[in-house]
């Protein structure tokens, strides 16, 4: 049997991406963080090493704009089906279900890792056009490609709990207010309780606790972070297919 049938709802899934605006956020949000971190270089009196730079740009990413990007995407992706309402016609396509919302999750965590990516990418380039225009402020040091590599990652996986939630909200609900109050409180809540330790628990937060010294609060975040973001996006996957009427 072919596998083509298996990976057409995915093919599909990703050409519906590539039509809506998911491009354009996946373009921006790194490079707003790009263009702060080109503006900062400017203002620097004297050079500063790469590695305060890059960590400076991942954590923008991992602490704001990483949570207000998955809750826009997820927002943006769940609508293509909502919108139009075209949940009848796909839910009585003749392939299962599961496939259907493994499909929208699958892509959006595409778009997620492609983004973290795009941090490093644009980070490095607006940083190094600014030391081209400000030679005294020009970063020092290694560009430690493999250490922030890794470090995005961590910050990938830590993110999939906070990519299920606001995924399975935007699926679940037919309009946009719940996930976007969902990701916004979750932001917000995320600010605000960045110093307590109790905030290694809170979903919006585990992204940010790879950067943390305290090796407990970066296996902790991790490990729930990732595991039980596997275990949330399968869940999602039975209970949606298992409704009826969206």
């Amino acid at each position: 049997m072919s596998a083509a049938p298996f990976f057409a709802p995915f093919a599909v899934e990703a050409r519906k991406l590539n039509r809506s605006l998911a491009a354009l956020l996946a373009v921006a949000a790194p490079s707003l963080i790009a263009v702060f971190g080109f503006f900062m270089v400017l203002r620097a009196d004297k050079a500063s090493p790469w590695d305060m730079w890059m960590m400076s740009a991942a954590g923008v990413w991992a602490f704001f704009m990483m949570p207000m990007s998955v809750t826009a995407l997820a927002a943006l992706v769940a609508h293509m089906e909502h919108g139009p309402r075209s949940w009848d016609h796909l839910r009585a396509l003749p392939l299962p279900r599961w496939r259907l919302y493994a499909a929208k999750a699958v892509c959006v965590l595409l778009v997620v890792a492609l983004m973290s990516a795009a941090v490093i990418a644009f980070s490095w380039a607006g940083v190094s056009l600014a030391g081209m225009i400000k030679p005294e402020a020009a970063p020092t040091g290694v560009f430690d490609l493999a250490a922030y590599a890794r470090l995005m990652g961590m910050m990938f996986l830590a993110g999939l709990l906070l990519i299920a939630i606001q995924l399975w909200t935007a699926l679940r609900f037919a309009s946009f207010v719940p996930g976007l109050v969902l990701g916004i409180g979750g932001t917000f809540f995320a600010v605000v309780a960045t110093s307590a330790k109790e905030g290694v628990f809170l979903p919006w937060q585990m992204p940010v606790n790879m950067m943390a010294s305290d090796a407990w609060r970066v296996n902790t975040a991790l490990g729930l972070g990732c595991g039980l973001g596997l275990i949330a996006l399968g869940l999602m996957t039975i209970h949606l297919s298992r409704r009826e009427v969206l």
